[in-house]
This record gives C-alpha cells, sequence and structure tokens, in this order.
C-alpha cells in the first residue's frame, strides 16, 4: 500500500462542543491549509517550524468561517509520518462541516476509518500491534482496559514478540544455511542451543496464550453470574452492589424469570453482574426457561456467585453447580447475615469453604465481597508487569506460532532433515511476524483499520 494523496477527516467525535479538532495528513497538508489559513500576524505557514501553533482564520471565498488555531507538523515527526496539520476550531457543527467541505474541494480526500493510523503503520511510525492498541485505548472504559492498552501501545507486547522472533529468525538463517551445505554434512546450527530455545520460546507462547482468558475479560468486561435457589437475595444484592433499584426485589418466589445484567466499575476493573432466575424444581415453562438461561449464563461466567439464605440453609444447588462446572470458579455467599448468631456463623465456616457472610438488604459485607472480586483478579494476572494479550488475532496466531514450534521440536527428537525442519521454522516466523505487521496482506489491514473510528 502507497497512500500519496492528502486526507480529511475530524479528529473529536461528531456533535456540538467548545471545540473540535480538524486532521490533514498527507504530502500537500501544509500547501492546502496555507491556502485556506489566514494567519492574524502576517506569516506563511509553509515556512514555519515543525510543532508549532498559529493563530488566525479559516477563509472561503473571502468569507471568515471561523477564528482557529492551526497545529504543524512536519513529517516524519508527526503522527502517520507526513506533513500533518490539525485545525482546532469552534465545535459548532456547522463549522465543522464547512471547514471539511472547504478542505476536500482544495485538495483533500476524505479518510477512511482508522486511515491515520494505517499511514503511521506503513510509515514505521508503530507496528501492527501498536496500532490496534490504539482502537483499545479510545475503547478503554476502565482502568484495567486502560492500562493494558497503554503498556501494548507503547509496544510491551511488541518487543516480547519481535525478540523471539529475531533469536528464531537467527538460527532459522543457520539451519538455511546448513541446506546449502547439504553435500558437506555439516551443522552450523548447535541442536542444544537450538532446542534450549525452542524450549523457551514455547514457554513463553504458552504464558501469552494462557494470559488471553484474563485480557479477554478485561477488555469485554468480567462476567459474574449470580445464582442460587429463589428468594435468597440475588436482585437484593445486584442492587447493592449497582447501589441502585435495577432488578425487581419480591417476596413470591420465582419474579426474576429472565436473566438482568448490568456492570460497574471496581478499583479500575469492569465487571458485569449477570443477576439469574432462582434454580428450583418448576412446572412453570417460563420459569423453566430462565432457569435453563441460568446454566447457559453459568457456562458462560468467568465466575459464580451462589448466594444461599444463611436462615434456610440449602446447600445441595451449589453441590450440584460445583459437579456441572467442576472448572468454574464459584465463590459462596451466606445471604442474611444480620440474623444469624455467631455460633451459627462458626458452624457455616466449618461446612463451607472460603465462605462469605452478607446482608444485601443492609448493605453489609457488599464492600468486602467488592475486595475479593477484585483480589481474585489481580491475583490472576492482571498486578503484575506480565504482557496480557486482549487481541483475538494475536491470540489465534500465538496458537499457531506454538503449534509450528512444538513440530519443529518433535522433529528434532525424530532426527528429521534440516529442509523439513526449516519449513515448520518459516510457518512459526510467519505466525510471529501476523501479529506485528512484519507479515501482512491488504485484506488483513483493511479487515483491521476498518474497525477503527473516522480520524484516526
Amino acid at each position: 500500500m502507497v497512500y500519496s494523496d492528502t486526507i480529511v477527516a475530524m479528529a473529536t467525535a461528531p456533535g456540538k462542543g467548545a471545540i473540535a479538532v480538524i486532521r490533514i495528513s498527507g504530502t500537500d497538508a501544509i500547501d492546502i491549509a496555507h491556502k485556506c489559513f489566514q494567519p492574524k500576524k502576517s506569516k506563511d505557514i509553509r515556512k514555519q517550524k515543525s510543532h508549532t501553533i498559529h493563530l488566525g482564520h479559516i477563509i472561503s471565498e473571502g468569507r471568515v468561517l471561523d477564528e482557529v488555531l492551526v497545529s504543524i507538523f512536519k513529517g516524519p515527526n508527526s503522527y502517520t509520518g507526513e506533513n500533518v496539520v490539525e485545525i482546532s476550531c469552534h465545535g459548532s457543527p456547522y463549522i465543522q462541516q464547512q471547514i471539511l467541505q472547504l478542505f476536500m474541494s482544495s485538495g483533500c480526500r476524505m479518510a477512511a476509518p482508522g486511515e491515520f493510523t494505517l499511514r503511521a503503520f506503513l510509515n514505521g511510525k508503530m507496528d501492527l500491534s501498536q496500532a490496534e492498541a490504539v482502537a483499545d485505548l479510545i475503547a478503554s472504559d476502565s482502568k484495567a482496559s486502560h492500562e493494558v492498552a497503554i503498556q501494548q501501545m507503547r509496544g510491551g507486547f511488541s518487543h516480547e514478540i519481535q525478540k523471539l522472533r529475531e533469536e528464531l529468525l537467527n538460527f532459522a538463517s543457520l539451519i538455511e544455511l546448513e541446506l546449502d551445505f547439504s553435500q558437506e554434512d555439516v551443522e552450523f546450527a548447535d541442536r542444544t542451543q537450538f532446542s534450549e530455545l525452542l524450549t523457551r520460546i514455547s514457554d513463553v507462547l504458552k504464558r501469552l496464550i494462557d494470559s488471553f482468558a484474563l485480557g479477554n475479560v478485561i477488555k469485554n468486561g468480567i462476567p459474574i453470574a449470580i445464582v442460587g435457589k429463589p428468594n435468597v437475595g440475588k436482585s437484593t444484592l445486584l442492587n447493592a452492589l449497582l447501589n441502585e433499584e435495577r432488578a425487581i426485589v419480591s417476596n413470591i418466589p420465582g419474579t426474576t424469570r429472565d436473566t438482568v445484567e448490568d456492570q460497574i466499575t471496581i478499583e479500575g476493573i469492569n465487571f458485569r453482574f449477570i443477576d439469574t432466575a432462582g434454580i428450583r424444581e418448576t412446572r412453570d415453562e417460563v420459569e423453566q426457561i430462565g432457569i435453563e438461561r441460568t446454566f447457559d449464563k453459568i457456562e458462560k461466567a468467568k465466575l459464580v456467585l451462589f448466594l444461599f439464605d444463611g436462615i434456610e440453609i440449602d446447600l445441595s444447588e451449589l453441590k450440584k453447580i460445583n459437579e456441572k462446572f467442576p472448572e468454574k470458579e464459584v465463590l459462596p455467599i451466606c445471604n442474611k447475615v444480620d440474623l444469624l448468631t455467631k455460633d451459627q456463623k462458626f458452624e457455616l465456616q466449618n461446612r463451607v469453604t472460603d465462605l462469605i457472610f452478607l446482608s444485601a438488604k443492609e448493605k453489609v459485607g457488599v464492600a468486602e465481597l467488592e475486595q475479593k472480586l477484585t483480589s481474585l483478579v489481580v491475583s490472576g494476572g492482571l498486578d503484575g508487569d506480565g504482557t496480557i494479550v486482549t487481541n483475538s488475532r494475536h491470540y489465534q496466531a500465538l496458537v499457531r506460532a506454538l503449534e509450528e514450534i512444538q513440530k519443529v521440536k518433535e522433529g528434532m527428537d525424530l532426527g528429521i532433515s534440516s529442509d523439513l525442519m526449516a519449513i515448520d521454522i518459516r510457518q512459526a516466523l510467519f505466525h510471529l511476524g501476523e501479529i506485528t505487521g512484519s507479515v501482512t496482506t491488504d485484506d488483513l489491514l483493511g479487515n483491521i483499520f476498518s474497525n477503527f473510528c473516522i480520524g484516526k
């Protein structure tokens, strides 16, 4: 892909506001801006230094459209690597459209979604995973998702992948060299060192692949299902967590017929709480559908909060859930703690491991539950400096790269020839290159950047 034209788009969200920013990028960006801009001081912005700001008016056929600030960034020291001009105007939708139309009639083309960042990638200002992190950063709606996106945008993930790829490439070069001297029966690549490298690469790839489970829920919110028998206080707990009357609370069993979902941010982490229909034997067809959906939500949840009544204790459903979902983390919660004696609490603690006591109605123990939830996420790897994979494209490429690395290891153990081993090494390098953009196709780039907002 080679872009030689000049593009323009809004860099701020559409609608009315105090100010709006219009961005131009391309070889002729400064020349086009010069034709439409009349500075307050008589100076030619084409002759001004990069990274300077100038006050003046946007003029269209002798008519003043607005008083603006024009920022100049000369390539390659700009976001896209090209000449870039940003016009800060007043946030009237009418003014924004008038200025956009003026620039398009003066030689600019309307930018496609993500085209500014695409040009930054093509001009070597960032690699592909960093470019994708830009979109994640814009979409981040919690401290956790923001931190993961920032870490990736700054190149933490890219550097880790690039280092692995370079080390593998060095050995691949030696393996390829052996093919040129196949008749001499020589080995340039130390097989012991190569085996150690493959083991180390496999360990890193496995760690990154495993981190996707956490990264995906951080990016999209951590789904938590609140389950239990009817009338144990599930809806009351949801309302207490959200601090609003989100779910209908009633003494009538089976009030919640369908799932009720909402999300909140706790300690910078996005949680999606799902209030489910009470689990019980019922002949009510509608309620039964709700119970079936409960099990479906348990399947998809990252964590299950099993709520039971501290007065009318029934732990049979907890046992069923643990048996039905053995891999699922289930957190047992005893509700209505305000009605229990110390002896009753002590007895329950002996019967149920990791039990949490609370009163959803009185909002007692809710803060402790929130702390428990955040600590579970932190212990899952969020609090460290390690790279967390959040992008499904990266995850798939890592899985394919690991498969090829394992083929190489198996081939070495079986003593296969260098030419066959080189094929698998090339494939592993290809999949690692897909992540950072060392290997790309126009279709891949088009698919990635089409999901960006226009102006970025």
